[in-house]
């Protein structure tokens, strides 16, 4: 298994999560971003800048990733063609998307784009909290251990 990280929008938390994952399991783990992420030095851990675009880091993950490797993305059209190659898709607050529940994700995600855009809804998520991140960090040890 290798991790895949859509690093543009992972919060700081998340990645310190997944720094510590890659290294108590000696994981590869590849952090895409279209800008210079910090990472600390590993041999398990490397990151790969992209150019600037719209879903330039989306689809260099999509490309590159297998079926069985892992893809930490809030990016649900990403994680939605993860699962369809086969591959596991986990958001940053611990959601696993599964091919039972990501085309109910993507409904749920264009509703709200609607909203948004006709000025009936406002606003994103919540900002990550404590609970967030441990279900993040349980949901991410359970995958490692049945990967490994």
């Amino acid at each position: 298994m290798h991790i895949w990280v859509d690093a543009d929008a992972c919060p700081g938390p998340i990645k310190e999560i997944l720094f510590r994952a890659a290294e108590r399991t000696q994981t590869s783990t590849t952090l895409v971003a279209n800008h210079q992420v910090k990472v600390p030095p590993s041999r398990h851990i490397k990151m790969i800048q992209v150019s600037q675009g719209f879903d330039i880091a989306d689809n260099r993950i999509a490309g590159a990733m297998q079926a069985g490797d892992l893809v930490i993305t809030a990016d649900i059209p990403l994680a939605a063609e993860v699962v369809a190659k086969g591959g596991v898709a986990l958001n940053p607050r611990g959601t696993l998307y599964t091919a039972e529940n990501v085309k109910q994700h993507l409904a749920t995600r264009d509703l709200m784009e609607q909203l948004r855009s006709a000025g009936l809804a406002s606003g994103g998520p919540p900002p990550l909290d404590k609970t967030d991140r441990q279900s993040f960090a349980n949901q991410l040890d359970r995958l490692l251990a049945a990967g490994s």
